[in-house]
């Protein structure tokens, strides 16, 4: 039994179902705030970025449900904490004014700072499944960690192309 938490993790299998539940959660949050950050952008690529990410993020949330079924279980999410403060400060973001540059920048941040969480746990996920036999879903979470991968790059050459410059002159 955890010393604050009162979770126990008998062997890795706790753990990796923990992870997952807290990933399943995770991804719900990100495809409800997508959209209204995509709405929020004032850059056309990153409206059509965000637009990928929303795609992207509704195929990790059926290849997370399909990891569930592999364990026999139905999907269920655990609440998210640090998924919650990451959307929050998006949140701060989504009810800013100012310079429409200089909030995109700031979008951009926020994205990738919760596209880098996502990374992390697809990643730990990854692992886990495959150290615990579930081959299947150690390739589904591949896949969800290698989009996540790519959704962070196009953030960042979308910054370094235009974005930033635009915010710096503002």
């Amino acid at each position: 039994m955890g010393l604050f938490t009162g979770t126990k993790y008998r062997d890795l299998g706790d753990l990796y179902r923990a992870q997952l539940r807290d990933i399943y959660d995770a991804e719900q949050r990100i495809g409800k705030i997508l959209p209204r950050m995509q709405e929020k952008a004032a850059s056309a690529q990153l409206k059509q970025s965000f637009g990928d990410q929303i795609t992207e993020s509704q195929a990790q949330i059926a290849r997370l449900e399909k990891a569930f079924t592999l364990l026999g279980e139905s999907a269920k999410g655990q609440a998210c904490e640090a998924t919650k403060g990451l959307i929050k400060e998006a949140e701060e973001t989504l009810d800013a004014d100012g310079d429409e540059h200089v909030i995109d920048a700031a979008l951009i941040a926020n994205a990738q700072r919760i596209q880098h969480y996502s990374i992390a746990g697809y990643g730990c996920l990854t692992n886990f499944a495959r150290r615990c036999g579930q081959q299947e879903a150690s390739s589904l979470f591949a896949e969800c960690a290698d989009e996540a991968g790519a959704s962070d790059q196009r953030m960042t050459q979308i910054a370094e192309e235009s974005v930033n410059a635009d915010a710096a002159a503002a």
